[in-house]
């Protein structure tokens, strides 16, 4: 790219950013001035920065356990805690696992996933036509199938007792509290990707009903959440007959729900 007196366009892109509240104003500048093809499009981009667009949607990108997520407007962006989340499912995956990204977004945990395999079956689905779109972008290169409609309504029935690893970061925020997210996420994500319901449980409560007979023997469900909703997603898991435990990471400021059948505890 070949911007004019690049030293102080960086410059005044830092200031700009620094001023509009990007407190990592240095790193962004640069992420932006890589992503932008001429000046044309470094100055909209900047100003979508501005303005209050996330940076992952300014640039068209989300970097996830050092891969490079594309990610639409509107689409849900993947957060770095949600790592700690694929990081035990590695853990736990068997060889050759049937993996199921369910709520998937961009569909970045899955393939995440996968790419932490040696080998490896992916079928993704969301709600959200944007969501989905977004995802097959992500997914198709990484040899899955995307799919689209309400939790498990899409997915092939062939699938029902075969998952190994089923990836569900359902939406956990409670309604009332959506208004007291940052206005990236309150303005410009999709609310269907971070409204749980009154409690923030609602939409976990119908995975773990179904979870059950999708899992293969020895399958785990595994989905974040917040800690102080931990218990009560316990309780969930456990209202559906299925076992629970919690792995936290402090580093990562992560809380993980591990779930299986009683028969493959």
């Amino acid at each position: 790219m070949s911007i004019p007196s690049l030293d102080h366009s960086a410059s005044a892109i830092v200031t700009r950013l620094r001023t509009a509240g990007c407190v990592f104003a240095e790193d962004e500048a640069e992420m932006i001035m890589a992503a932008a093809v001429d000046a044309a499009e470094l100055e909209r981009m900047v100003e979508r920065r501005v303005v209050g667009l996330p940076l992952e949607h300014v640039v068209g990108y989300a970097e996830f356990r050092g891969l490079r997520i594309q990610v639409d407007a509107e689409v849900f962006v993947p957060r770095r805690r949600t790592e700690a989340l694929v990081q035990q499912a590695a853990e736990l995956a068997p060889a050759r696992a049937v993996v199921v990204d369910l709520c998937c977004g961009s569909g970045a945990l899955g393939v995440a996933l996968v790419a932490a395999l040696d080998e490896a079956e992916l079928h993704a689905a969301d709600v959200d036509p944007a969501a989905v779109r977004c995802a097959r972008r992500n997914v198709t290169p990484a040899g899955g199938e995307v799919y689209e409609g309400d939790l498990f309504a899409p997915l092939p029935v062939g699938l029902k007792g075969r998952v190994d690893v089923l990836l569900s970061n359902v939406p956990y925020v409670p309604t009332v509290e959506i208004e007291l997210l940052p206005a990236e996420a309150r303005d410009h994500e999709a609310r269907v990707a971070l409204d749980g319901g009154v409690d923030g449980l609602e939409i976990l409560r119908r995975v773990v009903a179904e979870a059950g007979e999708w899992l293969a023997p020895g399958g785990v469900l595994l989905f974040e959440t917040s800690e102080r909703q931990a218990d009560e997603a316990v309780a969930a898991v456990s209202a559906a007959g299925l076992v629970a435990r919690v792995a936290t990471d402090d580093e990562l400021d992560a809380t993980v729900i591990i779930a299986s059948r009683p028969d493959a505890v």
